[in-house]
């Protein structure tokens, strides 16, 4: 993992591999600025879209816009990282041709938004990133480990329970940093906004540990803030720099912000007992634990702390959620559905997000969110034809 060759791998959270990281400099993905002119000198007219919501797929969302755009120039696609949240506030408002979102519509939500739908897209994981000053020099020679927590000790860290570097909880699962990890406190970072990637990090948590009380949800109360050593940071690259400029910090982020920026994390000791890495074949894992069966009738299903002995326990879906019978311009509902239809089953595209650490939908969840698509109308009549 590219994570554990930086030289200095226990404070990796502060540096690429030899240069620092400041937070102007915090990679999301590529930019459209680099792609082909949208302008009129280039392009005739493009039929705008716009899309806002979850920042857990903004990394992949950004760069399929950014493929995409060479494939069919004549529409051009954005997409916001607000969190979801502000996504599904943005697609009930009307602001918005699609959402993005790793939370899932409730039923007051479902009823506000008429004939709402969600399509899950893709398999992200939630990881641990970290930024640890250790108490001495490591000599020349010694190649410095991940951080390895269990689901136990994670619970116990976010209840603030667990709060100091070299608590035994913490020795005792990382034997060969014993003598380096600090007696310092531990700064505990959290999302500030609704967020998707809160909710499946404390579904997580609820299924860890019954010491786990704070419930499951887009926002909670986090014990951490009453116990005196917890920070929030609005989305995940927020989460992300806070935890690159707090020396003795942990947070939790989509696997591609620490992909991305070369953030160390810490592997995780599963519900099979195995230490696992987070990357794309621990997804797939978790991903098959569950596959079509785990899915209810309004097509969102969980996929966390799952059986298998390589499956990442931190595993959860994201979803578009676009109108289902109340679009009425219909040349721009068969651009937006020609698009997903793109990012479900082209090759190109399975390979961008394998690359940031995501999996793709097993081919019967693929193939059922497909049929889903082909109900979309518009004035009535199917869009895909």
């Amino acid at each position: 993992m590219t994570a554990r060759l930086c030289a200095s791998l226990l404070v990796l959270a502060l540096t690429r591999c030899g240069s620092p990281i400041s937070p102007g400099q915090l990679v999301v993905a590529q930019t459209q600025a680099a792609g082909p002119s949208l302008t009129a000198t280039s392009r005739t007219g493009p039929l705008q879209i716009h899309g806002a919501g979850a920042t857990f797929p903004l990394p992949i969302y950004t760069e399929w816009i950014y493929a995409y755009s060479f494939i069919d120039p004549t529409v051009a696609i954005d997409y916001q990282g607000i969190g979801s949240g502000g996504g599904k506030k943005a697609i009930m408002d009307g602001t918005v041709d699609f959402a993005g979102s790793d939370s899932l519509l409730n039923a007051e939500e479902y009823e506000a938004g008429k004939d709402l739908q969600m399509y899950p897209i893709l398999a992200g994981a939630v990881v641990i990133i970290y930024n640890i000053q250790p108490s001495k020099e490591y000599p020349p020679d010694f190649k410095v480990p991940a951080l390895v927590l269990d689901r136990e000790a994670l619970v116990d860290i976010y209840n603030g329970t667990v709060n100091r570097w070299n608590d035994p909880k913490i020795i005792a699962l990382n034997d060969p940093l014993a003598d380096y990890l600090p007696d310092a406190a531990i700064t505990v970072l959290y999302r500030s906004d609704a967020s998707g990637t809160t909710e499946l990090f404390t579904e997580s948590l609820a299924s860890f540990s019954p010491a786990w009380t704070a419930g499951s949800a887009a926002e909670i109360a986090w014990p951490v803030e009453s116990a005196g050593n917890g920070a929030a940071a609005r989305g995940n690259q927020g989460v992300a720099e806070a935890v690159i400029n707090t020396v003795n910090s942990l947070g939790y982020v989509e696997l591609s912000y620490a992909i991305s920026n070369t953030l160390a994390f810490a592997d995780m000791i599963n519900k099979a007992g195995k230490e696992v890495t987070a990357n794309a074949d621990g997804l797939a894992a978790a991903v098959n634990d569950f596959d079509i069966a785990a899915f209810n009738d309004k097509l969102t299903a969980s996929i966390v702390d799952g059986d298998g002995e390589g499956s990442w326990p931190i595993s959860g879906y994201t979803y578009l959620i676009l109108h289902q019978t109340n679009m009425t311009d219909c040349i721009k509902a068969r651009k937006l559905l020609e698009y997903f239809r793109w990012t479900i089953t082209d090759a190109s595209a399975s390979a961008r997000a394998a690359k940031r650490g995501y999996a793709v939908l097993p081919d019967a969840v693929r193939n059922q969110v497909l049929a889903k698509l082909g109900e979309v109308t518009c004035n009535g009549q199917p869009v895909m034809k």
